[in-house]
């Protein structure tokens, strides 16, 4: 993996601001507003797992594997796992890291030992990187609607070739999220993942849709439609609690499949707590 910033990175990082003078040149050009930067460690491993169980190939056959981690905040620390989960898997996987605060991207730099992802100063344009696959995740919630569709538009424009955007959002534990995997046409698909011995019921989950969908969870709707099956497939396989709640999720998915919801990729995935579907079954009308 490539290391930006040469061997002068840790003297540069200690200079004041006006001093940088590329990270300045950066942040004029990155798209975008800071996060709040907080987060936790493995707060996004369900994303991760389900990044190593359906995209390795997509990057395996990618003439240069490059994954993008958008917006990692004022701690590395997922930007890293998603590298050491995904390099095992993927030779020469390169893995960069994107923050449009220069000083989150001058700290990081700072302190890296060994150099395991390059870390840049960047926003939606993807520092005109051309990814195989991105992973943006808590970075569109402070945004409307509009502007968070300009933001997919923005990024899925700057995907390489048969590259992948993965969208979504989580909550500080990494126990409940949301995703969608959109590529250069548009969205394809949304996941719903979480540990479900914490919920109640399926719609739960409402809380963590993508901006896209959020404000569209209403009677009428085609994503609360698909909730509200989930919450009535939940409730009809409650006795299946007895063997613990996997089992009670894995049936209350298969039930969405025999009502013709059209759940995609494989079914093993379910018993991870996760259920994804086709995104033509939930957009806005």
């Amino acid at each position: 993996m490539s290391e930006a910033g040469g061997g002068d990175h840790k003297r540069r990082a200690s200079l004041p601001r006006k001093a940088n003078p590329r990270l300045a040149a950066g942040r004029a050009r990155a798209l975008g507003l800071p996060t709040r930067g907080t987060t936790n460690a493995n707060r996004l491993r369900r994303v991760d797992r389900w990044l190593l169980a359906t995209q390795v190939p997509r990057l395996r056959d990618a003439a240069r594997p490059l994954v993008v981690d958008l917006g990692y905040g004022s701690s590395a620390v997922t930007t890293l796992e998603l590298a050491d989960r995904l390099g095992p898997e993927v030779h020469g996987l390169e893995v960069v890291g994107l923050e449009i605060d220069p000083l989150r991207v001058a700290a990081v730099r700072a302190h890296r030992d060994p150099p395991r992802v390059d870390f840049r100063v960047g926003g939606f344009e993807l520092a005109g990187l051309r990814p195989v696959l991105v992973r943006a995740f808590n970075v569109l919630r402070q945004y409307d609607e509009e502007s968070a569709a300009r933001a997919w538009t923005t990024m899925s424009a700057g995907l390489g070739p048969g590259g992948l955007l993965v969208e979504g959002t989580c909550d500080e534990w990494g126990r409940r999220a949301a995703w969608v995997a959109l590529d250069a046409d548009g969205p394809l698909t949304l996941t719903l993942s979480a540990r479900v011995a914490d919920l109640d019921r399926p719609s739960d989950l409402a809380e963590r849709l993508p901006k896209a969908l959020i404000h569209h969870n209403v009677p009428g709707r085609p994503v609360h439609a698909f909730l509200q099956a989930f919450d009535a497939a939940w409730a009809a396989a409650a006795g299946l609690s007895t063997f613990g709640p996997r089992q009670r999720w894995t049936a209350a998915a298969q039930a969405l499949v025999d009502g013709g919801w059209p759940l995609v990729g494989a079914t093993r995935r379910w018993r991870h707590g996760e259920v994804t579907v086709r995104w033509s079954a939930v957009a806005p009308s």
